[in-house]
């Protein structure tokens, strides 16, 4: 007796992943960790690649990948050199980010900063129609920005009806993207373009994010503040923010990490900044989230997860046009 053979029919299946940048042997690690624990407990579909420089120690890699993140090594990408002074010291390494447009085994990926953790499932945002670059408007309103017409004038995108934009400072300036999130297509075009456009570009006081926002300004889509939450907002625009709604959180203000937190510094004594960073450590400490002890699920519906993208970006103004996409699990 002959059979009929039965074969499954191949899906094509959209290779996506989360992906983040670690560079040196210091304690940035600990928030890859909750990173990587946080991504679980929002049941992401996608794997954590973990961009990481030659200087980051082999105890480091090993618990990145015993975390189950996909560790690439990346070579560090260096501005020209001249006189400019980042708003931070350890800006300028932050360059090497650029490297991450070379991941052409991925078709989408959406990046975030070690300093931020992720309590709600985004994976719908891989759904957003090709061909923009996808991040959260930053705020002007922190000492940092001193430097801005912005700040100089009280001008903030994040309330633009507060105080208006002066005639006679010409057109207001662009919508500008805090680039500690933000979603993207690996491309190798791009990446070339991106390395010698940085070549001949001067360094400014925000480095790589503003040199993305210079090279990505005509194709960058506004998503709502809930997907990168710079705990800044909290006491700058309070009335803009619905912390219960919250999916991602930046904790990238003075004394805000989470792993070196002590609540002395200023601003840090507040009861949401509290709330957030041990919301931080009970996923972080959670051993039932460690890649050994997690069981993936089943299931999951992407139809659903879909529909929350469209919601999410029509809320803020944005039309987009609706598709599904096969599950990855």
């Amino acid at each position: 007796m002959s059979f009929v053979e039965i074969t499954e029919p191949i899906m094509n299946v959209p290779k996506r992943a989360y992906v983040t940048f670690l560079a040196g042997n210091g304690d940035y690690v600990k928030g890859v960790v909750g990173l990587a624990k946080g991504l679980r407990k929002a049941k992401s579909e996608y794997p954590l690649v973990v961009a990481i420089l030659p200087d980051v120690p082999e105890d480091h890699r090993q618990i990145l990948e015993s975390q189950g993140c996909i560790v690439r090594e990346i070579e560090p990408v260096y501005p020209p050199e001249n006189q400019t002074e980042f708003a931070m010291a350890y800006y300028v390494i932050n360059y090497s980010k650029l490297r991450i447009w070379e991941f052409v085994e991925y078709e989408k990926m959406i990046y975030l900063d070690g300093d931020i953790q992720v309590f709600d499932n985004i994976d719908h945002l891989f759904d957003a129609p090709d061909g923009y670059f996808y991040a959260v408007m930053d705020c002007f309103c922190e000492k940092t920005w001193s430097n801005s017409p912005q700040f100089k004038i009280g001008y903030c995108q994040q309330c633009p009806e507060k105080v208006q934009w002066p005639v006679e400072m010409g057109s207001p300036p662009p919508l500008y993207f805090n680039a500690g999130m933000f979603v993207y297509e690996p491309n190798l075009l791009t990446y070339h373009d991106l390395l010698e456009t940085v070549k001949v570009t001067p360094p400014t006081i925000f480095a790589e994010q503003d040199f993305l926002n210079m090279y990505f300004k005509d194709i960058y889509k506004p998503i709502p503040p809930t997907y990168n939450l710079v705990v800044a907002m909290l006491w700058r625009h309070l009335e803009n923010v619905d912390v219960d709604k919250v999916k991602v959180v930046h904790y990238c203000a003075a004394g805000s990490k989470p792993w070196r937190f002590t609540g002395k510094e200023e601003n840090m004594d507040r009861t949401d900044i509290k709330l957030l960073v041990k919301k931080w450590w009970d996923i972080y400490e959670d051993e039932s989230l460690d890649y050994k002890n997690f069981i993936v699920p089943a299931t999951t519906n992407s139809e659903k997860i879909g529909s929350l993208f469209v919601t999410a970006l029509s809320e803020d103004g944005v039309v987009v046009q609706q598709r599904n996409a096969p599950s990855a699990a």
